[in-house]
């Protein structure tokens, strides 16, 4: 409360969230940070399946202790308390419904990313969905990635295969793959939205293949 809309709070949120994670059953395996603890701005993408995501959030700004920020739709500000510790730690929120705005927003966001060396988050598929691949992006981050020349760094959450009995909530494994960073500079944006989900997606479902394994072996 003493820094409102520091970046640098992730660090407090993430502390909790771990013992919430172990309250839950729920184990986290993250992979590869190498892209996420160099010093340079990046536009960081994932694939979006439950609110369950921020947990795999936390836990990534916590272990990679550096500039970390994110992009949220606006209505998640006002449900409180997660809208509050958004806003807290910075989160970005932008109106879906004018598009226009919100990408004028993300424009100049995009500036601040270079300058202060921020890793910001976005969820290109703008809903979550929990239906066994990486659905569509939307193309807010990559139009301010290609735009200001910087790099995406995607991130992969393997399957929530353990939300499929909806009527209760199993314990399970969830496998966090960071992938190395993909380079806009001479690329369309289309080039770089294919890109990005054509690798995306085969992560998704071998790591999600292998987190159901182990849970069974």
């Amino acid at each position: 409360m003493f820094r409102p809309k520091n970046m640098r709070n992730w660090m407090i949120v993430s502390r909790i969230c771990g013992f919430v994670r172990v309250l839950m059953g729920l184990e986290l395996e993250v992979r590869n940070l190498a892209g996420l603890r160099r010093e340079k701005g990046c536009i960081v993408v994932s694939n979006h399946q439950s609110s369950l995501d921020v947990l795999g959030l936390f836990k990534i700004g916590q272990l990679v202790n550096n500039n970390c920020g994110i992009v949220a739709k606006k209505e998640l500000f006002y449900i409180w308390p997660p809208g509050l510790v958004l806003w807290l730690c910075g989160c970005i929120f932008i109106d879906r419904k004018n598009p226009d705005k919100a990408r004028l927003n993300l424009n100049a966001v995009a500036e601040k990313v270079r300058k202060e060396n921020i890793k910001l988050w976005i969820f290109p598929e703008g809903t979550r969905r929990n239906n066994g691949r990486i659905n569509s992006f939307k193309k807010g981050a990559f139009h301010m990635a290609v735009n200001a020349k910087l790099d995406i760094v995607p991130i992969v959450f393997s399957s929530y295969y353990f939300l499929e009995n909806k009527k209760r909530f199993d314990s399970g494994k969830v496998i966090i793959t960071t992938l190395p960073a993909v380079s806009t500079e001479n690329s369309s944006l289309e080039e770089v939205m294919d890109k990005v989900h054509q690798i995306m997606e085969k992560v998704y479902q071998d790591t999600s293949a292998e987190a159901k394994l182990a849970v069974k072996s």
